[in-house]
């Protein structure tokens, strides 16, 4: 390769370096953040979640208690299984 192409590749390399250490401190999250997402919280301290589909925010609690008063069935012999629902992505 000639000289220039290696000057480019070089340049390209320390710009986006500089780049990431510049914008790292925008996007990273604090330390605090990051302790509280670590430890189990309880679900009095989660709030209300928005469900959507005409159900509105409901309280985690609620949610919780309705899982475990009502657990998901489980499948029949013979019967057909219900498709995977994936959430975003392509």
């Amino acid at each position: 390769m000639e000289r220039s192409s290696w000057i480019f590749i070089a340049g390209s390399l320390v710009a986006t370096v500089l780049v990431s250490w510049i914008a790292f401190p925008f996007a990273a999250m604090d330390r605090d953040v990051v302790e509280r997402a670590a430890a189990p919280q309880p679900a009095e301290a989660l709030g209300t979640v928005d469900v959507g589909q005409g159900f509105g925010e409901l309280p985690v609690e609620e949610l919780m208690l309705y899982y475990v008063e009502n657990p998901p069935a489980a499948p029949q012999a013979g019967a057909v299984a219900a498709p995977e629902i994936k959430f975003g992505g392509c």
